[in-house]
């Protein structure tokens, strides 16, 4: 990393992943329309970031498509509706896909990278699925793809789960390990304890670490910034924030602290205000006392996104007192 003044420089070797549509289709069942994804799209190109990632890899019959929309499943017939016929190489923004350990029919579902407009695996997986997370790493990286290792809800895994986790990952051929704030709970002294763990852990190892941190405590961008001064090189970030409960490390926030040319901000703000923002009034994400409680009681926020969809959702107090009175 950059010995001085990182905050007034650059390091070019730090990729940004926008996960606006993986991320942010949590919140209505990835019923995105293919004109949404191609606006996030070109975006993404426009403002030179490096990966897009344009959903889920999960079951058909787990995620049924009479509920769930195109982007649970992320068919190769429906990414290139959105993106066309995508060159990596000629363009320099990479596809990426997410396929959750128990829940994907991974080794169906990811063919060969040669057939495909996709680039990059992003095997998700919680402490108690690390083996099966090893095989679809090993099995997306032998069909040709770049790799991550996103092990989930971090914050609820001993300091043992984690040492013997990053023991397996090391082992694989996977790009790029990522430290995953699932429940918004992280304070900087945590995560900073955090990224030693897994830099030790991987020291052996060209494995990158990634940040991937949501916004339960309003700390999504700052947690991002810490990562990345302790030394990340992978960031993942979502226009607006728009993702899952409270939301994600801000994408037009983060290209703005970076201070790298090749990044433009403006593509982002404009796909804020035109295809994010119109978006509140159907889907409600971003920082709020339900999520706020969550993320301070280290809880995943399903309990808040629940009573935010209910006729109590203005009742702040009761869910408090609920939420405390369980603890």
């Amino acid at each position: 990393m950059t010995d001085k003044a990182p905050w007034i420089t650059h390091r070019p070797e730090l990729r940004v992943l926008d996960c606006t549509v993986r991320d942010g289709g949590l919140m209505n069942d990835h019923q995105f329309s293919v004109e949404f994804v191609t606006a996030v799209y070109q975006a993404c190109l426009a403002s030179g970031i490096d990966y897009m990632e344009v959903g889920y890899k999960n079951s058909h019959e787990l995620f049924p498509d009479d509920a769930f929309g195109l982007w649970r499943h992320s068919d190769e017939e429906s990414i290139r509706k959105a993106v066309g016929d995508h060159d990596s190489a000629a363009t320099g923004l990479k596809l990426s896909v997410m396929a959750d350990a128990g829940k994907s029919d991974w080794a169906k579902q990811i063919g060969p990278a040669a057939e495909s407009v996709v680039d990059m695996v992003r095997v998700t997986f919680y402490g108690h699925q690390v083996p099966e997370a090893v095989e679809m790493i090993h099995h997306a990286h032998d069909m040709g793809y770049e790799t991550s290792a996103n092990l989930m809800a971090v914050t609820v895994v001993s300091d043992t789960e984690i040492d013997a986790m990053l023991e397996a990952i090391a082992g694989t051929p996977v790009g790029t390990m990522v430290i995953v704030d699932s429940y918004g709970h992280l304070y900087r002294e945590q995560l900073s304890l955090l990224y030693e763990r897994y830099s030790a852990g991987l020291a052996d190892t060209d494995i990158e670490i990634g940040i991937h941190a949501h916004n339960n405590l309003q700390l999504g961008f700052a947690n991002t910034i810490e990562a990345i001064v302790l030394g990340a090189t992978r960031a993942d970030a979502t226009i607006g924030g728009l993702g899952r409960g409270a939301g994600n490390c801000p994408m037009e926030l983060l290209l703005g602290f970076l201070r790298n040319p090749k990044f433009d901000q403006r593509p982002m703000i404009s796909a804020l205000q035109h295809h994010i923002e119109p978006m509140r009034s159907q889907i409600n994400w971003g920082p709020s006392i339900p999520y706020h409680i969550t993320g301070q009681m280290n809880r995943h926020p399903r309990a808040a996104i629940e009573w935010l969809d209910g006729e109590s959702a203005a009742d702040w107090v009761s869910f408090y007192d609920k939420e405390f009175g369980d603890a």
